[in-house]
């Protein structure tokens, strides 16, 4: 059983200066810090890379699992500013910066998988003679090391997990401008902006990959790549591919002792940008209520960092070497316009209301104190990446994250609209193989959502000391069937998936009441 400890510290200084009476600045530094990743017996095995980003067919073992910590001064600067331009109380202008930085203090995710202290295996030919596994028998040395016998199954070969051994830490910098009008005594409108920039952010990436090459030679090159067990593509499947064509050529992994796995690197950016417009009155008369516009897009190169947080686009990108360009787009939770809002009124009935003002004892008790809140969301959908099915790359992963071309002879709409069939697979073939699809990630997107819930309240007090509240409510008042994404992999080998841009789950449930009765004392 492998345990694993992480010491962090920080300080903070904070001050706050009142420039003249209606402007007032704010000026912080925060100071974070951590010892690294380390396993308590010196047991963490992570994978080391050459200069070239060729995998050592051995991990190394030691009590830290980073060869450089990275995390030992990560100063964060922050600025916030309020002015009141009229210094009569009815504007506001709010604006902020600040760098934050986000501690990794969950690497055992991809470090447990690692030989010999835990190992998945990739087994070679017919034979399972290994399974099960014996307790206390050591595990078959890794091909190509010294010592090892020359083929499987007397030596093994091992899928690789890890992170950057020289990780850095993801940092993230914010801002905003904020300019809010008073209109009236209870009622407030707000228009704003924000934004941020993050790098270091993790990318899950299968380095044991080949490098892509750009085709030079003006009678075509042959193209195949790897096959996900790590030995060149066979001879009926390589193509030929015109000059000038990124494509990776029929041969083994660069480390071919290793197999396919997920690491962890810190080479990941992002953006985000967002206008919000909000309108807030603060309750009188019985009433408040808040609406919230948002028109925002997230961009980065990989949402997935575990496979389950974004199942809407490829787990892994298609290539360590040439991350931008084939892999940035729109993130897998960027939602492009987005509507919300609740109110919340007490009804005007019971004593000193405005209907059976006169009511007391146990009519107003009755009649008093009830509250009806209502929340309600619109937005747009997810966007979707399209998928292949198959490694067509040739990179040797098989984490199914190859994206197939546009169809340059498709006519007709791509997004259907109907859930058994949201998008037309046929707008889409498969790229010749060893070659990369040029779908962009997220170009597609699912159905928007619409949901409202409703709830109505009563607290009454009976007596002092003991108090009755009862609650009632209601969820997706409108039975509204809210569809998840589609299913993006269209092929099954080089034939359209019959399940292909089929919508087979519900973002929401459907209409759902719940009642609550509750006794303070």
């Amino acid at each position: 059983m492998l345990g694993y400890r992480m010491t962090q510290g920080a300080w903070y200084f904070q001050d706050e200066m009142k420039l003249r009476s209606n402007l007032t600045l704010r000026l912080g530094l925060r100071h974070e810090m951590t010892n690294g990743w380390n396993e308590v017996g010196g047991r963490c095995a992570n994978y080391t890379f050459d200069k070239n980003l060729v995998i050592s067919t051995e991990p190394r073992i030691d009590k830290s699992c980073l060869t450089e910590n990275h995390a030992k001064l990560l100063l964060q600067p922050r600025v916030g500013l309020a002015w009141d331009p009229t210094g009569r109380g009815t504007w506001a202008v709010r604006a902020g910066f600040g760098i934050h930085n986000d501690l990794q203090d969950n690497l055992a995710n991809r470090t447990y998988a690692n030989p010999p202290y835990n190992a998945r295996e990739q087994l070679l030919g017919p034979t399972l003679s290994l399974i099960p596994l014996q307790k206390n028998i050591r595990l078959p040395l890794t091909c190509g090391t010294p010592g090892a016998p020359p083929s499987p199954p007397a030596c093994g070969f091992y899928g690789s997990g890890g992170v950057d051994p020289v990780l850095f830490t993801p940092t993230s910098q914010q801002w905003s401008l904020t300019i809010e009008r008073g209109i009236g005594r209870d009622l407030m409108l707000s228009v704003g902006y924000v934004g941020s920039e993050s790098y270091h952010t993790p990318l899950s990436v299968n380095v044991n990959a080949q490098m892509p090459l750009v085709c030079q030679n003006p009678q075509g090159c042959i193209s195949g790549g790897t096959t996900t067990s790590g030995d060149p593509v066979p001879a009926n499947r390589q193509v030929l591919v015109s000059q000038g064509t990124l494509y990776h050529p029929p041969d083994y992994r660069p480390n071919r002792y290793v197999s396919s796995g997920t690491q962890w690197f810190d080479q990941g950016t992002s953006s985000y940008h967002a206008m919000d417009v909000s309108l807030t009155k603060r309750i009188s008369h019985g009433v408040a209520f808040k609406a919230n516009y948002t028109y925002g897009k997230a961009m980065d190169l990989n949402s997935a960092v575990l496979a389950p947080s974004a199942g809407n686009e490829p787990s892994n990108i298609p290539s360590p070497y040439d991350r931008k360009r084939l892999n940035r787009g729109v993130a897998s939770f960027s939602v492009l316009h987005q509507f919300s809002g609740f109110t919340s009124y007490q009804l005007p009935f019971g004593n000193g209301q405005r209907f059976a003002s006169g009511a007391t004892g146990v009519m107003d008790k009755l009649i008093g104190g009830w509250q009806w809140n209502t929340g309600f969301r619109a937005a747009s959908g997810f966007p979707f990446t399209p998928l292949a099915g198959s490694n067509t790359t040739g990179t040797g992963d098989a984490s199914n994250s190859d994206v197939p071309n546009w169809n340059p002879n498709f006519k007709g709409p791509v997004i259907v609209g109907r859930p058994d069939k949201w998008f037309d697979p046929k707008a889409f073939v498969l790229p010749l193989q060893g070659t990369f699809g040029n779908v962009a990630r997220g170009s597609l997107r699912g159905p928007g959502l619409f949901n409202v819930d409703t709830s109505l309240f009563k607290n009454m007090t009976i007596r002092e000391g003991l108090k009755l509240s009862f609650r009632t409510e209601v969820f997706n008042v409108f039975n509204r069937p809210n569809f998840a994404y589609p299913n993006e992999v269209l092929f099954q080998g080089t034939e359209y998936s019959s399940s292909g841009g089929q919508i087979l789950t519900t973002a929401t449930f459907s209409r759902q009441l719940q009642f609550a009765l509750k006794l303070i004392f």
